[in-house]
């Protein structure tokens, strides 16, 4: 596949859809169009075991397609999974979430609540906690980020902490760092998780053209490295023809501001041309 085949939401989408590798039989929940874009890639191609719904209340054996409308006419609706399943299916852990908070920090503490030190006279009011806290505590969760910016990865704590990270004195009694689990940390510049000295936030690769230096002038705390440092893997064809199938509108593109292409140096060599 040539470098201009493909878009940073295709790219950011083939990069979470590997959050999702080796789950197993798990719920597979991307909270958005692109983690679930990424949740339905990945389990029709690497993880078949996956499980998913049909964001309402039944289990699929075929991932629909964004707009909610069935794949193919095989798709099959195998079982009822409404909210009291849901709770039973949180509670026990088999669930692995993808959700785009507004504030991440140092510690992996999400904020989706509100913005400001005041938090009874917010400067902005957003969601509420909602499930952040109890998914948090319950089973694995991995994070998209549209705009990786200090807006989003913040100095400090978030001003609200919606969700549980490697923060020990925000650990509820009995519970240990080993017990949490944040796994991947998609952005529009690069792919990070927590595997980093004492949980330390680490860059695991680059989006091609993305420097590293770029990456850390975003960020508002130090990011860890890995030792072999990567660019991201580009979409394969076989990933852009299933990705064309479970979105066939190309809802995806209008995800991101101007959707632009998913390697930046084809930007450059236009330019310099």
């Amino acid at each position: 596949m040539t470098q201009q085949d493909y878009s940073l939401a295709e790219l950011m989408t083939v990069a979470a859809a590997e959050a999702f590798r080796g789950n197993g039989e798990v719920l597979a929940t991307g909270i958005g169009l692109l983690p679930r874009l990424a949740a339905s890639l990945a389990m029709k191609t690497f993880t078949p075991e996956l499980m998913m719904t049909d964001s309402q209340s039944w289990m699929l054996s075929e991932p629909n397609n964004v707009s909610g409308r069935a794949v193919s006419d095989r798709q099959a609706q195998e079982s009822w999974m409404g909210f009291s399943r849901i709770f039973d299916n949180v509670w026990s852990g088999k669930r692995h979430a993808m959700v785009g908070p507004t504030q991440i920090d140092a510690y992996g503490q999400t904020n989706i609540s509100a913005l400001g030190s005041d938090y009874q006279n917010p400067k902005v009011q957003m969601l509420g906690v909602r499930g952040f806290p109890g998914n948090s505590i319950c089973h694995a969760n991995s994070f998209f980020v549209p705009d990786h910016s200090r807006r989003v990865f913040v100095p400090g704590e978030c001003d609200v902490v919606c969700s549980i990270g490697y923060n020990p004195k925000r650990l509820p009694r009995g519970y240990s760092l080993d017990e949490i689990d944040i796994r991947r940390v998609i952005t529009n510049l690069c792919v990070m998780d927590w595997g980093g000295p004492n949980h330390q936030l680490r860059v695991l690769s680059l989006h091609p053209g993305v420097s590293l230096e770029e990456v850390q002038e975003n960020t508002s705390f130090e990011l860890a490295v890995v030792d072999d440092l990567a660019i991201t893997a580009a979409p394969t064809p076989e990933q852009m023809a299933i990705m064309a199938i479970l979105d066939p509108a190309n809802s995806r593109a209008k995800q991101l501001k101007d959707n632009p292409a998913g390697d930046r140096r084809r930007l450059e060599e236009s330019r310099n041309v």
